[in-house]
C-alpha cells in the first residue's frame, strides 16, 4: 500500500515537472513580447505627445506674435489716440464739474445739513434700529409686513436725524464750551437756528406722513414719540436722568412698531420698551462719561454725574436688569435656542464694555458706547434666526 502511494506521488511530481517545463518557456516568451510591445507603445505615445506639444508651442508663438502685432497696430492707430484724448477730456470735464458742484452754496449747505443730522455718524441710527426690528419680528412671529418694515426703517432714520437737529438747537450755547462739539454746524455759526428748526420740522413731518399709512393706534402713539423727541434735549438742564429720557424717546419706536404690526399692545410690548430704556440708559451713561469734566464745568446734568464714583457699578446693575428683561421677553414670546444664544453673546459684549470703562478713560468709554451696536445686532440676529429656524430649535 505504501509503495502504491509513493508510485502515485512520483507520477504526479513527474507530470507537474513536465507541465512547468512546457509552460515556463511560453510564459517567458509572453513576458518578453509584452515588454517589447509596452516599450513600443510608450515610445509611440511619447512621440505623439511631443508632436502635440510642439504643435501647441508653435501655435502659441504664432498667436502671441499676431496679438503683439495687433497691439502695435492699434497703439499706432490714430483712432486710439483720439479715443484716449476724448476719454481724458471727458474725465477732466466730469472732475471739473464735480469740483464746481462742490463749491456751490447748495452743495456746501447740504453737507452741513448732513453733519447736523449726523448722517456721517450712523451709530445713533443703528442703536435705534435694533430694538425696532426686534419688536417687529416678535410682533409678526417672523418676517413683518413689508410696508410696516419700510415705514419703520425710514422712520428710524428720519426721527434720529430730527432728534440730532433739535438736540443741537437745544445745546447751541452749550456745545461751544465743549471741545468735542465746538465745530458742529449750528454752534460754529455755519447754519442758522432757523435752518435747524426747519430741518427738524421737515424730518418730523415726513416721518408722521409715513405713520399715516399705519393703523389708528400707531398714529396716536406717534404723537407721544414726537413729544419725547422734542423734550429730551432740554432735560439735561432740569434733572440728572436725561439718559433715561433718551431711552424713552429711543424706545418709543419699539412699542409703535409692535403695535403697527400686531395692531395691539401686549405685555411683551412694554417689556421691549423697558429693555430699550435700560439699554439706552447704560450706553448713554458711557457716552456721558466721555464729557464728564466738561459737563461739570458747564453745569449740565447727566447720569454719569449723578452716579459719581458708583457709575461702573450702576451701569453693571442696569446691564444685569437688561439681560434679565431679555430672558423674560424670550420666555413670554416663546423664543428658543438661537434667541438665547443671541442673549448670551450680548451678555459677553456687556462684560467687555465693563472692561473698557474700568478706568473711566474718555476714549475707551466712547469705544464702549460704540460697542453697543454689536450688542443690539447679535440680539436681533438671535431673534431673526430663531423665527427663521423655529422648527429646528
Amino acid at each position: 500500500m505504501t509503495n502504491q502511494v509513493k508510485s502515485r506521488l512520483m507520477d504526479t511530481s513527474s507530470a507537474f515537472s513536465n507541465i512547468i517545463s512546457t509552460l515556463l518557456p511560453k510564459i517567458q516568451n509572453f513576458w518578453r513580447h509584452s515588454l517589447v510591445l509596452l516599450k513600443k507603445s510608450s515610445m509611440a505615445v511619447i512621440s505623439q505627445v511631443r508632436v502635440a506639444f510642439k504643435t501647441m508651442q508653435l501655435a502659441s508663438v504664432f498667436l502671441l506674435k499676431k496679438i503683439d502685432q495687433s497691439i502695435d497696430y492699434m497703439a499706432r492707430h490714430p483712432l486710439l489716440d483720439k479715443t484716449e484724448s476724448a476719454y481724458r477730456a471727458f474725465k477732466k470735464t466730469i472732475e471739473q464739474g464735480f469740483a464746481s458742484v462742490q463749491q456751490t452754496p447748495a452743495y456746501i449747505k447740504a453737507g452741513l445739513y448732513a453733519q447736523l443730522v449726523r448722517l456721517d455718524k450712523p451709530i445713533g441710527i443703528l442703536l435705534l434700529l435694533w430694538p425696532t426690528l426686534i419688536a417687529l419680528w416678535i410682533a409678526a412671529d417672523g418676517w413683518p409686513d413689508p410696508l410696516v418694515l419700510f415705514v419703520f426703517v425710514m422712520g428710524v432714520i428720519l426721527m434720529r436725524s430730527a432728534g440730532c437737529a433739535i438736540n443741537d438747537y437745544a445745546d447751541r450755547h452749550i456745545d461751544s464750551k465743549v471741545a468735542r462739539t465746538r465745530q458742529r454746524p449750528l454752534t460754529s455759526g455755519k447754519i442758522s437756528e432757523k435752518e435747524a428748526l426747519l430741518i427738524f420740522s421737515s424730518l418730523s413731518i415726513t416721518a408722521f406722513i409715513l405713520v399715516l399709512f399705519m393703523n389708528e393706534l400707531t398714529i396716536w402713539m406717534s404723537l407721544g414719540g414726537i413729544i419725547l423727541a422734542v423734550s429730551y434735549p432740554f432735560m439735561k438742564r432740569y434733572h440728572y436722568l436725561p439718559q433715561v429720557h433718551l431711552g424713552a424717546a429711543f424706545g418709543w419706536a419699539a412699542p409703535m412698531a409692535y403695535t403697527a404690526q400686531a395692531n395691539e399692545v401686549t405685555a411683551i410690548t412694554w417689556l421691549i420698551f423697558l429693555a430699550t430704556i435700560l439699554w439706552a440708559t447704560a450706553y448713554d451713561t458711557m457716552y456721558a462719561m466721555v464729557d464728564y469734566d466738561d459737563d461739570i464745568k458747564i453745569g449740565v446734568k447727566s447720569t454719569a454725574i449723578l452716579f459719581g464714583n458708583q457709575d461702573k457699578l450702576i451701569i453693571g446693575i442696569i446691564q444685569l436688569l437688561l439681560i434679565l428683561n431679555l430672558l423674560l421677553i424670550g420666555h413670554r414670546a416663546e423664543l428658543s435656542g438661537f434667541y438665547y444664544l443671541g442673549v448670551t453673546a450680548a451678555s459677553l459684549f456687556a462684560v467687555y464694555q465693563q472692561y473698557l470703562i474700568k478706568d473711566r478713560e474718555p476714549e475707551l468709554c466712547f469705544k464702549a458706547f460704540l460697542n453697543n451696536n454689536w450688542f443690539g445686532m447679535v440680539l436681533f440676529i438671535g431673534v431673526l434666526l430663531d423665527y427663521q429656524f423655529a422648527d429646528v430649535t
